[in-house]
């Protein structure tokens, strides 16, 4: 079970540096710096700001390309996606900078 969660963690780190290197104008480093965005706890990005147009499209890229990352982990580890959305979130949310948001249980809020 370690082994196999540490396989899901590595894979999950190295997918992520490819994941959030998108080709908007909107990088995501600057929407979630700007409080546009922010880590979900089910290893997706959320809308902060659901009224801006821009960080709404770079986050369902993201997603899309993360749901995708999660479903290739999942395959080649012979578990669920539910197990590496769940750790990634986990990750995700612990390595937020501080000042950028997480969603908890009680909404959005700055790390």
């Amino acid at each position: 079970m370690f082994i196999a969660r540490l396989t899901i963690a590595v894979c999950v780190t190295i997918i992520w540096a490819v994941v959030t290197s998108s080709a908007f104008a909107l990088s995501l480093d600057e929407a979630k710096a700007n409080g546009l965005v922010g880590e979900k706890a089910n290893g997706y990005l959320g809308a902060v700001n659901p009224s801006n147009a821009e960080a709404q499209a770079l986050i369902e890229d993201v997603n899309r390309k993360r749901r995708q990352a999660y479903e290739d982990i999942a395959k080649r580890n012979s578990t669920n996606i539910r197990a590496v959305e769940t750790l990634a979130g986990e990750k995700a949310v612990q390595n937020t900078k501080p000042g950028n948001f997480v969603e908890g249980p009680g909404g959005w809020s700055k790390k």
